[in-house]
């Protein structure tokens, strides 16, 4: 069964999935090492989950892009069950929306109680998202980070043959993972940030009732300091993370950018910042952004 790791990019999935990884596995890593055996928790899907994806050319046309899109929702259900013949809980992060389509008159669901155990659902104030995406995505202006989260029907994964997820709004994709019935755990971003070592008690309380655990006070101080976003920002400039967005160019971009420093009331435009508390006014205020 799988136990994922949920979130709209940019929300403090890579934060949560080294927390995770370090409990579940009892490997309390080192500063130096703490993205050594991050695969042990990887995306989904990718093109070992998805097989047969067609190939689309870097300027690909809407019906290109379409033929992957199908191949993958048909293959949604196929590829967990084939992860779950391990007879194991597998953790993954993902950034797919928890969705019900139809395509050629058939349902297809990202996933169902069958395949899935349970969630840890990270959320963040989509007014700190934008900078952060902005940087991710190379957008060159902040109305296209704004239009990213506001876009209902957003796919992602298309550069270099990668495995698309289906984003949809923040709104809507919150709402998504709000609703998985099952082992439901919510974790805000800005409570990690004020208050690590409670969520992360959170944390383990929750997956204590899927792993034998037995962490001590000394082995959470070392996983609030290894996965710190100064460490992460360090380890990332000494070439020890490999999961780094690039531009259209080739370059690397920058994975662990402003951080705790990221302040929406510093560089949000007046008129991205109505926009966005209008549209996504009653999630922010469920979630007490308001």
């Amino acid at each position: 069964m799988i136990i994922w790791i949920a979130s709209y990019p940019k929300s403090g999935n890579t934060w949560i999935r080294n927390i995770v990884n370090q409990i579940v596995y009892s490997d309390f890593k080192n500063n130096e090492d703490v993205f050594s055996d991050s695969d042990r928790i990887r995306r989904y899907p990718n093109k070992k989950d998805i097989l047969d994806l067609p190939e689309i050319p870097e300027k690909y046309t809407e019906l290109q892009k379409k033929s992957v899109i199908d191949h993958t929702i048909k293959n949604w259900k196929i590829s967990q069950q084939k992860i779950n013949m391990n007879n194991k809980i597998n953790i993954l992060k993902t950034h797919n929306m928890l969705c019900n389509l139809k395509l050629e008159d058939k349902n297809y669901s990202f996933t169902d109680k069958e395949s899935t155990l349970g969630v840890i659902h990270v959320v963040r104030d989509p007014r700190n998202i934008v900078a952060s995406i902005g940087n991710h995505y190379s957008h060159d202006t902040q109305e296209k980070s704004v239009e990213m989260l506001l876009n209902e029907f957003n796919w992602i994964g298309f550069r270099n043959n990668e495995t698309p997820q289906l984003l949809s709004s923040w709104k809507n994709h919150y709402n998504s993972w709000k609703r998985f019935p099952n082992n439901n755990l919510l974790i805000k971003y800005e409570n990690l940030l004020n208050n690590t070592k409670n969520e992360i008690l959170r944390i383990i309380e929750y997956l204590s009732k899927f792993f034998k655990l037995n962490i001590s006070e000394f082995e959470i101080d070392k996983i609030i300091s290894s996965t710190s976003f100064e460490n992460f920002k360090t380890q990332e400039i000494k070439g020890k993370f490999k999961e780094n967005a690039v531009n259209e160019f080739g370059e690397k971009k920058q994975f662990f950018y402003l951080g705790p420093k990221n302040n929406w009331k510093d560089y949000l435009k007046k008129d991205n910042l109505n926009k966005i508390n209008l549209i996504f006014k009653e999630e922010m205020k469920q979630l007490g952004y308001f």
